[in-house]
């Protein structure tokens, strides 16, 4: 296994472009659609604001018109829709006669609010940028779909980590612009215990720096290393982790180099503003009201969805035509990275494309 996968298996969240992830399969094109006038739910608003993305294939339309092989694909949190072009993602979905053929499927892979060539804090605004949340990225991402790339209908959402999250939000909040959804790596309950405290210990790490200056820094922060710390575990995978980092000098080079790496390449502003846009998720009030198939995966050796909680089994039962799967921990499974290993899940996929199929 290479350097740049066992880092991506331990710290999932922060998987991007800046990682120099290696561009696999077809043809891929970039673009920006502005949205003008955007209103966020805290009451701040930008006059323009950029949302990037990447797309793979053509959009097709059926007699009525509507588009009917969009595919939407959103990232979690630090990362970026580049990371779905690795090899690992993209060489086992998007290539001829795969499961998702970027010759017959229109891909979206969009950067959100806070990520990437997307708008962000780091563009110059620091912490005056508003302070988004999650249902903010998702009205963002259902603009760019259709002010922006002009897609009416979609025929499947996938989602990982956070973007598993706007995956039950999009389900509810846009009931059946979608024929079927899928959740990887999430539960659909507010982020509370430990989950809550771990992205709190996080944030606290970078506001609690007298360095951070209420986010007017001019120099990223030490306490920036505490969060990134904090990120590092809840990616993790102790089983991987003690096979590829067996003896005590090797621990401590991974974590050196972790550490180094991602303080170079990571805003405290950035971090902290996506971090923080957790902070009312809730879809469990409405989970009746989402009527398409929906296939949740989790993987056993998730750390921040640990399946010993036991709220997933009990939450599905609640979407009428929901699915749930744990994955069980194997030498494949990367922890909570397990969500971007298309090769161990697809054949969920292959069963909730089969049964969302008109």
């Amino acid at each position: 296994m290479t350097r740049m996968l066992r880092v991506f298996a331990m710290a999932a969240l922060t998987m991007g472009a800046g990682w120099g992830i290696a561009q696999a399969g077809p043809a891929v094109r970039q673009g920006d659609y502005v949205a003008h006038d955007f209103h966020f739910r805290s009451g701040e608003s930008l006059a323009e604001m950029k949302l990037h993305y990447r797309t793979l294939g053509a959009p097709h339309r059926d007699a009525q018109g509507r588009v009917d092989n969009a595919v939407l694909i959103m990232h979690g949190t630090g990362g970026t829709g580049a990371q779905f072009l690795a090899p690992y993602f993209a060489g086992v979905l998007f290539g001829p006669g795969q499961l998702l053929d970027a010759s017959k499927y229109y891909i979206v892979l969009p950067d959100d609010i806070g990520h990437g060539g997307s708008a962000k804090p780091s563009d110059g605004m620091h912490a005056h940028f508003p302070h988004y949340d999650y249902d903010d990225m998702v009205a963002a991402e259902h603009l760019q779909m259709t002010d922006g790339l002009h897609v009416d209908h979609l025929r499947l959402i996938l989602g990982t980590s956070m973007g598993c999250m706007h995956s039950w939000v999009w389900g509810e909040t846009y009931p059946g612009f979608s024929d079927a959804l899928m959740p990887l790596a999430c539960l659909p309950v507010q982020i509370a215990g430990r989950n809550r405290m771990m992205r709190k210990m996080a944030m606290e790490g970078i506001t609690g720096d007298p360095a951070w200056k209420g986010g007017d820094y001019t120099t990223q922060p030490p306490g920036l290393r505490i969060a990134l710390e904090m990120l590092l575990i809840m990616g993790s995978s102790p089983l991987q982790m003690q096979e590829h980092e067996p003896t005590r000098d090797e621990a401590d080079a991974y974590l050196e180099n972790f550490l180094n790496s991602h303080f170079a390449t990571t805003d405290a502003n950035d971090f902290l503003y996506a971090f923080n846009s957790s902070r009312n998720y809730d879809p469990s009030a409405k989970l009746e009201t989402i009527t398409v198939p929906v296939m949740a995966v989790n993987s056993g050796d998730d750390f921040i969805n640990p399946p010993e909680l036991n709220i997933m089994p009990a939450m599905i039962k609640r979407v009428p035509r929901g699915k749930y799967v744990l994955l069980p921990i194997t030498e494949q499974t990367r922890g909570h990275g397990t969500h971007t290993m298309a090769a161990i899940w697809q054949g969920y996929l292959a069963e909730l494309l089969q049964e969302s199929a008109r």
